[in-house]
């Protein structure tokens, strides 16, 4: 049996970018950048991103300029939300474990509800997914303004909610574990059940969706939920680590998530996109944001660097390096 990188090259790279920075920071740093404690500091920081990025990926690949803007607003709503409807039905002194699970109730169908409002705009009214949700971020954020006058909401410590943001088992961190988990149960869906089918003829042919007896609608309304709902949990997460809630936080999230989906090969145009390239497309930003910590660089500088990188893959994805190779004759 042989032995090698996999087949799928965006893979491969992907793995070799988590390797190569991983080697050198760890060289620069003499061996402090692969210790334990900086390895499980690096997994806590990145579901809550890895759980938005996932959402701009499902609304990629159902093409027709498919993606969700609103993800980070949507977070900060649903955790707002949750803060202020919990307190009201359960003490998170009395029973911490019942109030846990009543903010990510009430966090988790806050999402539902506005990823079937992103849905209904887009697949009932026919508006521009970039436009719709971008509508809508400024709608989600306005709301959790107006909910909270602009202030944080404290959550106090309750000891379950921070055990998820916080603590680990058997070294992994619980969050890190969640958005694994989040990845492998999405790529089953989208490689294993109808809807991930009908999601990917849609973006890459949507008229032969259409012939095939496809609902649009109904895909499209089940996409822009799932990725409200994945970015309700990442606000349920992002709550469990900072023990508050406000309606600015993430404000730098959009432009990493949509980066994440286009370094792992997901096309603008819909149609195509895998789960593992995502899951180390995650890491290897991340992995890359805390080589830049270890070495000082700003982060107005990091911003600048992934605004580089993602018009460079951007550019990328459209140029044929096939027309370069020499043909065979």
């Amino acid at each position: 049996m042989k032995l090698g990188l996999p087949r799928d090259p965006q893979l491969s790279f992907l793995l070799l970018v988590n390797l190569l920075v991983i080697v050198v920071a760890t060289v620069w740093s003499r061996g402090q950048f692969a210790s334990a404690d900086n390895l499980q500091s690096m997994a806590s920081q990145l579901p809550e991103i890895g759980l938005l990025a996932i959402g701009v990926m499902l609304t990629m690949i159902s093409g027709n300029g498919g993606i969700d803007l609103s993800g980070a607003a949507m977070a900060n709503l649903a955790g707002v939300v949750g803060a202020l409807v919990a307190p009201h039905f359960v003490s998170a002194d009395d029973a911490p474990v019942l109030f846990t699970a009543l903010f990510a109730a009430v966090a988790l169908v806050t999402g539902v509800m506005g990823g079937a409002v992103n849905g209904l705009l887009i697949a009932r009214l026919g508006l521009t997914p970039i436009l719709a949700t971008l509508g809508t971020q400024l709608l989600f954020t306005g709301i959790a303004v107006v909910l909270t006058n602009g202030s944080a909401v404290r959550l106090g410590l309750v000891e379950p909610l921070s055990a998820i943001g916080n603590d680990t088992v058997l070294g992994i961190p619980i969050g890190f574990a969640i958005f694994f988990l989040a990845t492998l149960l999405l790529g089953l869906v989208l490689g294993r059940t109808a809807y991930g089918v009908r999601l990917y003829l849609m973006g890459t042919n949507p008229k032969a969706a259409r012939f095939t007896g496809i609902s649009p609608t109904r895909v499209l309304l089940t996409t822009y939920m799932l990725s409200s709902t994945l970015a309700a949990l990442a606000g349920v997460l992002i709550a469990s680590r900072t023990a508050s809630v406000k309606w600015d936080y993430g404000g730098s999230y959009l432009l990493i998530t949509i980066l994440i989906a286009v370094m792992a090969g997901v096309r603008p145009s819909g149609g195509y996109g895998r789960m593992t390239c995502l899951f180390f497309s995650a890491t290897a930003l991340q992995v890359l944001s805390s080589a830049f910590n270890l070495v000082g660089i700003s982060n107005f500088f990091r911003d600048c660097a992934w605004g580089l990188m993602l018009l460079l893959f951007l550019a990328s994805s459209r140029f044929e390096f096939k027309r370069w190779l020499p043909r065979r004759s």
